[in-house]
């Protein structure tokens, strides 16, 4: 065997090695996850509040309590959450809502959320439903495209009128 034959195996062999390991840690990293979103659920509870605010920031802007900053991974704390400020009763407090939620959490208005400890699960409007999340923003290009489109409808418009105008005169 020649030693570039030897250099692709060896590379094989670490290839399948790191695989295997990936697929074991992810394994492992699903069953937390999944312990995680029972513990999430059990302790779940409905409070009304009223948002003050929300942004995404990062968990040591927060005004999180330092309990909380201390316990979160050194990964996390330069990563930005979603931090909803509401209050709830008489206290003013701050939370960390879901991804999935922060989208649909309306400002300055009262709401329903399913919380568990300082995380806000689920949303549900007090008086009717929530409004959907807004549409996103459309790019530049495309609202371009968007007025040359109704430009061009309008003068096809014009032109027909004027024609059919012309027509009832003659």
């Amino acid at each position: 065997m020649s030693k570039v034959t030897i250099v692709l195996l060896v590379i094989l062999v670490i290839l399948i090695g790191v695989l295997i390991a990936l697929y074991f840690y992810g394994k492992k990293a699903q069953k937390r996850q999944e312990e995680q979103q029972a513990q999430i659920e059990a302790t779940k509870q409905t409070i009304s509040m009223l948002v003050i605010d929300k942004k995404r920031m990062p968990i040591k802007d927060s005004g999180l309590p330092q309990v909380v900053i201390d316990q979160t991974p050194k990964l996390m704390r330069r990563q930005k959450l979603p931090i909803v400020k509401a209050k709830i009763g008489p206290r003013i407090q701050i939370m960390i809502a879901d991804e999935k939620v922060f989208d649909l959490i309306p400002l300055k208005k009262e709401i329903k959320a399913e919380v568990s400890g300082l995380y806000i699960v689920g949303v549900k409007g007090i008086r009717g439903n929530l409004d959907t999340a807004p549409a996103k923003k459309k790019g530049f290009w495309a609202r371009m495209r968007a007025k040359a489109s109704d430009a061009l409808a309008d003068q096809k418009a014009s032109q027909n009128s004027s024609k059919k105008k012309k027509s009832a005169k003659g």
